[in-house]
């Protein structure tokens, strides 16, 4: 079973074809990348299939289904400009951020201790989040 599927997606940008009849396949279980050089329509899929825009044609399916508003809670996006607070401390950040996902307080911290010492990333939780590198604060 696929995770995730893609149907000929188009999108265009003021006559720009940024998505020419796109498909794809993501196996349920696995790790999937996508590559390619600026301008090949990467971001461009990746907000479409996290519902930021919409195609203009073709149909996203996601677990079997057509893709609908609920399945965003099961898709993480991580983009380039993180949005992150500066000023709050990593541990702060990373909750604050479950919670968002719908995480109650507790369940969130009890996840995010686990997986932080199974990171060994410790130590980071209270350190600013401007402290990072781009690469740790991704």
């Amino acid at each position: 079973m696929e995770i995730l599927r893609a149907d000929n997606i188009v999108k265009k940008y003021a006559g720009h074809l940024a998505l020419d009849n796109v498909s794809l396949q993501i196996p349920s279980q696995s790790i999937f990348g996508l590559l390619g050089p600026n301008g090949a329509g990467k971001t461009s899929l990746i907000r479409i299939i996290n519902q930021i825009t919409a195609p203009d044609s073709g149909t996203i399916y996601f677990d079997g289904e057509k893709l609908k508003p609920h399945h965003i809670s099961q898709i993480g996006y991580l983009p380039e400009e993180r949005g992150l607070y500066k000023k709050m401390e990593v541990g702060e950040q990373a909750l604050y951020l479950a919670q968002l996902k719908g995480m109650s307080k507790s369940d969130a911290m009890k996840k995010l201790k686990y997986w932080f010492k199974k990171f060994e990333i410790t130590p980071l939780w209270n350190k600013k989040v401007e402290e990072l590198s781009k690469g740790m604060a991704q």
